[in-house]
């Protein structure tokens, strides 16, 4: 069938362009998308080396409804609206065990964009691209997605407020709730208030932690951290992070999403005895920490990534909408709406530090 998708070239502005979409294989859907929010791993794998063979179609927190089943689809009906989240084969030892985040094949889904068996299923002209970002390739009018990917939602809330449950949400809440397993006495540390830090920081304020701590070098950001529950701020005036984090107590979970190792490391430091830091963000190719060994043994701390906030999104992302839904969550307040035709400037403001999730809406 004939769509419109965003087609991502290294260095160059998102075009809109025909393509043409095949029809769902075994174990896939055909999605018409209602909307697809913007993160940045989508702004990495068009401009900053991921990884993904350009040209291709990004987009990976799609909201849509199903119009059509491919053979071996089971749970599904057509019609069904579904929020789209990150690939995973469904069938290795990771998934089996419900970490898909880990899934065996979770580079060849979420990094090349490319389905188990081959094909792509989208052609720009005669050419194939890639086409299956995730599982999904959202950034367009409709999204061949993998079954695996698809959680089932209800008419209730607008798709700009689910679709950042795909990713971004999802990866920050569950950090704090499923990777940190935080509880009501953990003094928390956020570094980062992106759409991930600030899903952390309403996450910990859910749980109703003894202190939260934001750490972001814009003062709006902070600003809007102390809005949805951050206790305490630091921000760029702050040279010293590891000794301000001590000056406040210390902390018994931290979680980065900056992937900037001079702030992991002063997490690290600021942590207390047995203390858990959770690292979720992308650091440039090469990057290393400098980690005391004999004090790390000695104090018990644990230092450990996440891929999706260690989420299974079928048991999670209805979590995350029952607290949409309550007010616990308030969505509306980190998205801000583009349409479809204006990509490019959505990814630019986001890339600017203008708007903190910029959600598409497709015509």
């Amino acid at each position: 069938m004939r769509i419109e998708a965003a087609i991502a070239r290294a260095g160059e502005p998102f075009t809109i362009e025909p393509c043409t979409l095949d029809e769902p294989r075994g174990g896939e859907v055909l999605v018409k998308v209602e909307a697809c929010g913007i993160c940045h791993t989508d702004l990495a794998a068009k401009d900053h080396g991921f990884g993904t063979p350009l040209p291709a179609v990004l987009g990976h927190e799609g909201v849509g409804r199903i119009l059509a089943l491919g053979p071996e689809v089971d749970g599904l009906a057509v019609g069904e609206r579904v929020v789209m989240s990150f690939g995973a084969c469904g069938r290795c030892p990771a998934c089996v065990a419900r970490w898909p985040g880990y899934c065996r094949h979770a580079r060849d889904f979420n990094v090349l964009g490319r389905r188990l068996a081959g094909a792509s299923p989208i052609r720009l002209g005669e050419r194939p691209i890639t086409g299956h970002f995730f599982g999904q390739s959202s950034f367009a009018t409709h999204a061949i997605a993998a079954a695996t990917n698809l959680v089932a939602v209800d008419d209730e809330l607008p798709a700009q407020r689910l679709a950042p449950l795909a990713c971004g949400v999802q990866t920050g809440a569950g950090a704090i709730l499923l990777a940190g397993a935080a509880e009501a006495s953990d003094a928390v540390v956020v570094c980062g208030c992106g759409t991930v830090g600030l899903a952390a920081v309403m996450a910990a304020r859910i749980v109703g932690c003894a202190r939260i701590i934001a750490v972001d070098r814009r003062p709006e950001r902070l600003a809007l951290a102390a809005e949805l529950g951050a206790s305490e701020l630091l921000g760029p005036e702050v040279e010293d992070l590891a000794g301000a984090l001590r000056g406040l107590g210390g902390v018994t979970l931290g979680f980065d999403n900056t992937g900037a190792p001079a702030v992991i490391e002063a997490v690290l430091a600021a942590l207390r005895p047995r203390g858990r830091l959770i690292v979720a963000g992308l650091s440039p190719r090469g990057s290393e920490l400098r980690v005391d060994l004999n004090r790390l043994m000695s104090t018990g701390k644990t230092i450990r990534g996440t891929v999706e906030g260690d989420a299974e999104p079928r048991s999670f992302i209805p979590r995350l909408v029952a607290w949409v839904r309550d007010g616990l969550l308030p969505i509306d307040r980190l998205v801000t709406t583009y349409p479809f035709a204006a990509i490019d400037q959505a990814a630019v403001d986001m890339a600017a530090g203008r708007v903190v999730k910029p959600v598409l809406l497709m015509p």
